[in-house]
């Protein structure tokens, strides 16, 4: 059977990193408060006219180039942003334009913070019907764009920047032993909808509006919802929690982290965080930590990753892939 492998991390950031004195220097809040709540130390933001297609295309190129190919290898690339450029078209076109890639298609997928896992499952189920042979697949935002900055409990979680992976059909016996990515499980839940979401939209009040959250509901539901995808895209893989040597979740903050993890009963140890560096990047946060973990030599051939994800809609989701 088609497996879908990956074969190159990029990721990118922009700017210099905001630590949490600087922030409270234009925000009612401390570094103390920050890192108690969440675990944050600082973060990056883009700056003025850089745009999300700008930190996706970094990210894109440099998965490229650690994959050892060029755009003319590419034939897919699925972008997953709640912070596009525009309305229309897809930000993913114009990453597309920037590499110079000509053929095969290139669209969006709008899950927030679940986009990554969103994007990858839909990418994976393209080869699998061998739509595509190597894809690229994004997670970029530029929250920053739509952040309250007088609600200090929202504008302080979050950052911009931008993760890629570039994926490429190989082939599987169809057992756990293969390598390339073992499941994929989505799930969403639209009656959750004001625990996370933007006041506004071109269909509503025609400008993108701000970030708004109920905390604490939005954390009751990360813990139960991921530590369940988690059993289940384990189950689709013939695998359990004692074969995962990591796991790479969305990085919202070192609480749900924590708490996801004492619910699994999975070691720290095998958590790749970067939630204190990277603040909540939303859609970026997987394929960032992934391709630091990748970097560092952490993640190794052969081994079992898991990616799991939560974010407005609510939507949620988790995939497992062997290195």
């Amino acid at each position: 059977m088609i497996r879908s492998h990956i074969v190159g991390c990029g990721a990118y950031l922009p700017g210099n990193p905001v630590s949490n004195a600087e922030l409270a220097r234009r925000v009612d809040t401390s570094d103390e408060w920050i890192q108690q709540r969440t675990g944050i130390t600082q973060r990056y933001l883009a700056a003025d006219g850089e745009l999300t297609s700008d930190l996706a295309l970094q990210a894109a190129q440099r998965a490229l180039d650690h994959a050892g190919m060029k755009a003319s290898d590419i034939d897919l690339i699925v972008l997953g942003t709640a912070t596009p450029d525009e309305t229309f078209p897809a930000t993913a076109t114009k990453v597309q334009a920037g590499l110079g890639m000509t053929r095969g298609a290139a669209f969006d997928v709008q899950a927030v913070c679940s986009g990554f896992v969103y994007g990858l499952s839909v990418a994976d189920s393209m080869m699998k019907n061998s739509m595509a042979q190597t894809a690229l697949v994004i997670g970029a935002e530029t929250f920053s764009r739509i952040l309250d900055w007088n609600d200090r409990t929202t504008c302080v979680l979050f950052g911009d920047g931008a993760g890629a992976v570039v994926l490429q059909a190989g082939q599987g016996q169809g057992t756990p032993a293969d390598r390339g990515v073992l499941s994929n499980i989505l799930h969403s839940d639209g009656r959750h909808h004001d625990l996370l979401y933007v006041d506004g939209g071109p269909s509503t009040t025609q400008k993108a509006g701000f970030l708004r959250m109920q905390g604490k509901e939005v954390f009751k539901h990360a813990v139960t919802n991921l530590a369940d995808v988690v059993g289940e895209s384990l189950a689709a893989a013939g695998l359990t929690t004692a074969d995962v040597d990591w796991i790479v979740p969305h990085q919202a903050n070192k609480r749900i982290l924590d708490g996801t993890a004492r619910k699994l009963g999975m070691s720290h140890e095998k958590i790749v965080v970067t939630v204190d560096k990277h603040a909540n990047t939303s859609a970026a946060s997987i394929p960032l930590a992934l391709a630091e973990a990748v970097a560092d030599g952490r993640i190794k051939r052969g081994q079992v990753v898991l990616m799991e994800a939560m974010g407005g809609g609510l939507t949620w989701g988790a995939s497992v892939t062997r290195w």
